[in-house]
């Protein structure tokens, strides 16, 4: 089953940009008209996001985060034949700070949402820093699907590393000079080891882990937002949110990633996930921070 979906996949990545984002289109009709891929979900967080929108206005907006979904699937599998030189001119990002960082011998956390193209930026970055990139990654319980998008991930040379087993995937690492993206908007699985903060007008739980090693081993942090500035083209910038946790207060890092990834869904909706089911623990008390 892998190696068909593998050579289905580079069928369609041969194919050029123009035809992908036809076949893009038929599936954003397939997936939002006819299957109705998570629109309740999708229409209960744009009002929870948005309650002073009128309706039409969130439908309007889960119609153009539909057709981002499908291209960015389309997208993710041009990744296996895309030249370096194509990518960088689809996809810009200033990288200075981190090798900056890098010049001065130390590691870096990347953090980062759920936007739109997160699997560009991916490969993006490894090929413009000379940091080892590790990436954090939920596995998935399909083995043919899991082993297709580590092949997706890892041709470009990025080390995946199981969020479901950190402790050990990061040995190898503690002692080297490295950046790791995380995906710091994941629902957590176990809600109470989390900081709570308001997030879209709920509080909402975050992982701790990724403050908790930044600050464990003074680990820089760059926060990174991706925008979408036409179809097929992207560009991020990264903010350099702290060189120095460990003297920062407890939970200020995380409140500051919150912040600052609200602001970036408030100013360009459409190209955060809002299929997630992001909110499914409840929360009755004060923030945590």
């Amino acid at each position: 089953m892998y190696y068909l979906l593998l050579a289905i996949c580079y069928f369609i990545s041969v194919l050029p940009f123009f035809i992908l984002y036809g076949i893009s289109d038929v599936l954003f009709l397939l997936v939002y008209h006819v299957f109705g891929y998570r629109k309740a979900v999708v229409m209960a967080n744009l009002q929870q996001a948005f309650p002073e929108r009128t309706e039409a206005e969130r439908k309007r907006l889960a119609r153009r985060y539909y057709r981002n979904l499908t291209d960015m699937m389309l997208e993710t599998i041009k990744l296996l034949t895309i030249s370096k030189k194509n990518l960088k001119r689809r996809f810009d990002c200033d990288l200075t700070v981190l090798q900056e960082l890098y010049a001065k011998g130390k590691s870096c956390q990347l953090h980062l949402g759920h936007n739109f193209n997160w699997e560009w930026a991916n490969v993006f970055c490894q090929q413009g820093v000379n940091f080892p990139f590790l990436v954090v990654y939920m596995p998935l319980t399909s083995k043919p699907a899991d082993r297709l998008f580590r092949h997706f991930r890892e041709r470009a040379g990025t080390v995946l590393l199981p969020a479901n087993d950190m402790g050990n995937a990061m040995q190898p690492w503690l002692h080297k000079q490295y950046l790791i993206a995380l995906v710091a908007d994941q629902n957590p699985g176990n809600p109470r080891r989390t900081y709570w903060l308001p997030f879209l007008n709920k509080m909402t739980a975050f992982y701790k882990g990724p403050e908790m090693s930044a600050r464990r081993y003074n680990i820089p942090v760059v926060f990174a937002d991706i925008r979408k500035v036409k179809r097929g083209y992207y560009k991020a910038r990264l903010v350099l949110a702290s060189e120095d946790p460990q003297n920062l207060p407890e939970g200020q890092l995380t409140e500051q990633f919150v912040r600052f990834l609200e602001q970036n869904i408030h100013e360009q909706p459409e190209v955060w996930v809002w299929s997630h089911r992001r909110w499914k623990h409840e929360y009755k008390g004060q923030p945590t921070v």
